[in-house]
C-alpha cells in the first residue's frame, strides 16, 4: 500500500478520545441571593460538599484527567478549594484527625484544575468559547454544575460510551411533560435504531419553545460531549438578547456540519439552581449516606406535615 494510502487509512480509524471537561462557573447566582452575595452559588454545599464538586467526580469517574473551570469577579473560593491548604492540613495532622485530613487532600489530589476568567457573563455558548485556548483541536465535555445527577454509571460516562462509538458530539436529554418543557433547550430527533428510545440522532434544537411549539418533549439537561469545530459555530453566531452568545445557537450551527446525538440517560437528576431543587437534594443525599441517613430518617418522621 502506498504510504499516501496509509496514512489516510490511519486516520480515518483514529479514534477520539475525551480528556478534558469544561465547567462554566461564571454566574452571579442571584437566585440564592443573599447567600451568593460572597460566595460563588457553585459552591453552596449538598450536605457537606459544594455542589461543584459533584460535577468534578462525575467528570474524573468518566475518564478526564484535566478540568478547565470558567470563572468570574468573585469566584476565587472554588480555586481555593480544589487548591492545597497548607495551614489546615497542617492543623488536622497536629490534632490528629486524620479522617478529615483524608478528606481535604482527596479534594486536592483529585485532579489538575485550570481556569479562564469570563470577564463578562455574554451567555453559555460564550462561556464555552472561552475555554477555547486550553481545550484546542479535541472533543471535550461540559458540565452544567447546577445539575447534579445521582446515577450508578455516571451520566458522563453513558455519554462517552456513546461518543466513543459515534465520535460525534453528544447531549443528554430528558423526557419533560407538560408546560415545563418551555424551560428547557428542547431536541427534534430521529431514533437510533435498535437503540430502545435511548439515543436520537438530533436533526434540530429550539431554546425554551411555547410547549405547542416545542418538537418533541425531550429536554436537553447539562452534559454535552463536543466536538471542536463547536468553537467555530460559536465564534461566527449572531449574539441574541442581552448580548449574548447561546450554547443552542452554536449547536444548531454545528449540526449543519457534522452529526449530533442526544442519549437519554438514566440517573435522577437535581436541579440545584433552583432553591426547592437544592433543597430535595440535600434531602436526598443525607438520606443516602451510612453516617447521617439513619438518623436523618428518624428525624423526618417526627414532622408534623
Amino acid at each position: 500500500m502506498p504510504e499516501h494510502d496509509r496514512r489516510v487509512t490511519s486516520d480515518r480509524r483514529k479514534v477520539r478520545t475525551v480528556r478534558k471537561a469544561v465547567f462554566p462557573a461564571a454566574g452571579l447566582g442571584t437566585r440564592f441571593l443573599p447567600a451568593t452575595k460572597a460566595q460563588p452559588k457553585e459552591m453552596l454545599p449538598l450536605v457537606d460538599k459544594p455542589i461543584i464538586q459533584y460535577g468534578v467526580e462525575e467528570a474524573v469517574a468518566a475518564g478526564c484527567d484535566q478540568i478547565i473551570i470558567i470563572t468570574g469577579r468573585g469566584k476565587s473560593a472554588i480555586e481555593d478549594h480544589f487548591d492545597t491548604s497548607y495551614e489546615l492540613e497542617k492543623m488536622l495532622e497536629e490534632k490528629g484527625k486524620l479522617d478529615l485530613l483524608k478528606i481535604v487532600r482527596q479534594i486536592s489530589d483529585m485532579i489538575y484544575v485550570s481556569y479562564v476568567r469570563q470577564k463578562e457573563a455574554l451567555g453559555l455558548g460564550h462561556a464555552i468559547l472561552t475555554a477555547r485556548e486550553l481545550v484546542g483541536n479535541e472533543p471535550f465535555a461540559a458540565l452544567l454544575a447546577d445539575d447534579v445527577i445521582d446515577a450508578k454509571v455516571p451520566v458522563l460516562k453513558q455519554l462517552m460510551e456513546v461518543f466513543n462509538e459515534k465520535q460525534s458530539s453528544v447531549i443528554a436529554i430528558q423526557p419533560v411533560d407538560g408546560p415545563m418543557i418551555s424551560s428547557y433547550g428542547v431536541i427534534k430527533g430521529k431514533e437510533v435504531s435498535g437503540s430502545g428510545g435511548k439515543l436520537f440522532e438530533v436533526l434540530d434544537l429550539v431554546e425554551k419553545p411555547k410547549q405547542q411549539d416545542a418538537p418533541s418533549n425531550l429536554a436537553v439537561i447539562g452534559r454535552y460531549i463536543l466536538t471542536p469545530a463547536v468553537f467555530e459555530t460559536l465564534s461566527n453566531i449572531t449574539p441574541g438578547a442581552g448580548g449574548e452568545l447561546q450554547l443552542t445557537d452554536g449547536l444548531r450551527a454545528l449540526l449543519k456540519r457534522e452529526k449530533m446525538y442526544a442519549c437519554v440517560y438514566e440517573g435522577r437528576r437535581h436541579d440545584t439552581g433552583d432553591k426547592l431543587g437544592f433543597l430535595k437534594a440535600t434531602v436526598e443525599f443525607a438520606l443516602k449516606r451510612d453516617d447521617l441517613g439513619g438518623a436523618f430518617r428518624e428525624y423526618l418522621k417526627t414532622l408534623k406535615l
